[in-house]
């Protein structure tokens, strides 16, 4: 116990009358004291100064490098799945090509009208109404409305519909109204909608529209 008091006492002493005297001249353990809490402070500043932004660089390269990993799997499973790919765009190409085959063009329309009263007429209707409508220009094609009203029997109106149907263009009836006359014939009302492509004046004159409409808006911005 005496012996801890001595070595107590005696490093005691080394603190004593430190100020004043240059710290190299200080005893041994307050020098060592000393330097080891400027480098504890020197780390500390460190680390705010430097390490820290060093710290968060690394965490945003961490963070890069997992997207980088996902990007890279999901381009190698597009590339595993490229021919199949290109499979689907040539399929997805032949049946638009299909479509289109069954739109008239401009020229067509006449006789796609002649069409649509032939299978009328053919079952035996009676067209009371027959009106094509305004013209609708969408962005790739043409549709045409017609307002139709036809009478006959049932079976001749239902066999109607599906000639209508069958025909080698597209022709939707809407608006489809079905009402019975007092000696059994019916009538039928429907507005039959008829589609064709737009040919390349018309595909021209949408395309300035388009971007009259575009420059339109941004000139508004």
């Amino acid at each position: 116990m005496a012996d801890l008091n001595k070595i107590g006492n005696s490093v005691a002493a080394q603190f004593r009358g430190l100020n004043g005297r240059h710290p190299g001249q200080w005893p041994v353990i307050p020098r060592l004291l000393c330097g080891l809490g400027t480098l504890v402070g020197v780390v500390i500043v460190g680390w705010f100064l430097y390490l820290n932004g060093q710290m968060e660089e690394l965490d945003q390269g961490a963070q890069e490098e997992v997207k980088l990993r996902d990007a890279y799997k999901i381009k190698v499973q597009q590339a595993i799945n490229l021919e199949g790919l290109r499979k689907q765009k040539e399929q997805v190409g032949e049946y638009v090509a299909t479509l289109e085959k069954q739109l008239p063009s401009k020229a067509e329309m006449d006789a796609l009208l002649s069409d649509i009263n032939q299978a009328g007429l053919g079952r035996g209707l009676q067209f009371e109404l027959f009106k094509p409508g305004q013209v609708l220009v969408k962005d790739y094609y043409a549709e045409l409305p017609i307002d139709i009203k036809v009478t006959g029997n049932y079976h001749d109106v239902g066999a109607f519909t599906s000639d209508i149907a069958n025909l080698p263009r597209i022709v939707t009836l809407n608006n489809m109204s079905l009402n019975a006359g007092k000696d059994g014939v019916l009538t039928l009302e429907a507005v039959a909608k008829t589609f064709r492509y737009l040919d390349r004046e018309e595909v021209d004159a949408q395309r300035k529209a388009a971007a009259a409409k575009a420059k339109g808006k941004g000139a508004k911005k």
